[in-house]
């Protein structure tokens, strides 16, 4: 196998899996399926829409890409001999989906052999919108067809709409970050995890950033942002990477927006 995947193969098998994902989960939606607690600490929910999306993902992945790795927030990691791996988070934002809100999202990502995200899928199949991102390229398809997506000419931060998902699991240092993005933007959204990353893809949001975030939250997000022209930055302004300290995540429509979030950004950096 060589070190190049088929653009519109992979694209292919994408959809595929978020298709597959999507008849697992949405019979949980709104139905008073059981919820249980991951613990210890604070309450961490999963439920048989968790199980069951990660299940018919692995299911498909064994049968047409049997020599790629697997990490999955749900079961254990399965090996792979290709020097690729598939970053699985059936349902990314499991809280939104327990109290029947749209913003979560079933998140598909692809990672070569060095760990960078090189394609990516953010889905919400309640909503019926599959965003996906490639080296190049990004587009939104919905039950009205499909379209590319680019990123907003947004330029400023006084001028931005942002977003975090939730300011009270920063540290101190991030919260006092996350503040001063918050008193400069025009714009404030809270609670929307991985759909964030879809709607700045799309061009309606301008910066998101996040703290905490694991590899099975990110590997999806990266491609569909830089695929739209965006930039994936962790908090010190360097390249993103799913092991990246803290997890912190900043991603952004422009440079100079960027630019005017890392001055808060990296005083916070881990």
């Amino acid at each position: 196998m060589t070190d190049m995947r088929n653009i519109d193969d992979t694209v292919a098998l994408m959809r595929q899996l978020a298709g597959a994902a999507a008849s697992a989960i949405l019979p949980h939606f709104r139905a008073g399926t059981v919820i249980d607690d991951k613990g210890p600490g604070a309450f961490d929910p999963v439920t048989e829409a968790d199980r069951a999306g990660e299940r018919a993902m692995r299911a498909i992945l064994a049968e047409q890409a049997p020599e790629d790795a697997i990490i999955g927030e749900e079961y254990p990691a399965a090996p792979g001999s290709s020097g690729w791996t598939w970053y699985l988070d059936p349902v990314d934002g499991t809280r939104a989906f327990v109290a029947g809100l749209t913003s979560w999202t079933t998140l598909i990502g692809l990672a070569d052999r060095t760990g960078t995200p090189v394609f990516g899928c953010i889905a919400q199949p309640f909503l019926g919108e599959t965003y996906l991102g490639w080296p190049g390229g990004a587009a939104l398809e919905n039950r009205s067809g499909e379209g590319a997506i680019g990123v907003s000419a947004c330029r400023d931060l006084r001028e931005a709409v942002i977003a975090t998902t939730d300011p009270f699991i920063f540290t101190p240092a991030e919260e006092g970050a996350w503040t001063h993005l918050r008193h400069t933007a025009r714009l404030v959204r809270y609670g929307l995890d991985a759909y964030a990353y879809a709607r700045l893809a799309a061009g309606t949001m301008d910066l998101v950033a996040e703290s905490g975030l694991k590899s099975w939250d990110m590997a999806a997000l990266i491609p569909v942002v830089r695929g739209a022209g965006g930039i994936a930055l962790d908090w010190r302004g360097q390249s993103a990477t799913l092991n990246g300290p803290g997890g912190q995540l900043v991603c952004a429509a422009s440079q100079p927006v960027m630019d005017q979030a890392l001055l808060a950004l990296k005083r916070s950096a881990a």
